[in-house]
């Protein structure tokens, strides 16, 4: 489902840069198949307009992402079937990166089909607490010197890929206090944030 952005003249915060604009995306509830492709965009959604519109959210997902180093990366591979791959991601300068070793499967696949959805890690019960889901595009930064800076040790031996992540649907799946159901809080960029219930 395609749609202007913001619907209806809806602000957030500083969003779109600029105002005035017209900003197209496709919700994240299409499959993710193979007929997305690489090419000119109008920029998402980043981190920083997340929060702006969505910050009692956006503070739920931020810690789920910092409380585990190991996260899940899905990317769609050439023939557009799901690829899972282990990543790190970190927040700096509001906005949302994942780094790649050099040639690495999942930066070849962004490279090719910027689509992502990225998982928070998870505890074993009884010790889960929740969940953090973020969905969007990537965009590959080639600057050395930003390569360097946010990739660290990994990029002293040589190349190693850069990506910044933009944000089409952020989630937190929670416990109800009850412990008898689940609940579910979704932010899109047309909807704002929504709660949903499952017993």
């Amino acid at each position: 489902m395609f749609g202007a952005w913001p619907p209806g003249g809806r602000a957030l915060g500083a969003w779109p840069p600029g105002g005035g604009r017209s900003w197209t995306l496709i919700a994240f509830d299409i499959p993710l198949d193979a007929a997305g492709r690489t090419g000119h965009r109008a920029r998402m959604p980043s981190w920083i307009d997340f929060e702006r519109d969505a910050p009692a959210l956006a503070g739920k997902v931020r810690a789920r992402l910092e409380a585990h180093t190991h996260m899940t990366l899905a990317t769609l591979r050439r023939d557009g079937s799901p690829r899972i791959s282990g990543t790190e991601a970190q927040l700096r300068d509001g906005e949302l990166w994942i780094g790649s070793m050099w040639q690495a499967r999942k930066a070849l696949d962004l490279q090719r089909d910027p689509r992502y959805a990225l998982h928070s890690g998870s505890d074993d019960p009884p010790g889960w607490t929740g969940d953090a889901k973020v969905a969007g595009r990537a965009e590959e930064v080639v600057q050395d010197d930003r390569v360097k800076e946010l990739n660290g040790e990994a990029a002293a031996n040589g190349p190693s890929h850069l990506f910044r992540l933009d944000i089409e649907e952020a989630s937190v799946v929670e416990l109800a206090p009850s412990g008898k159901e689940l609940v579910i809080t979704v932010w899109t960029p047309r909807d704002g944030a929504r709660e949903i219930r499952r017993a």
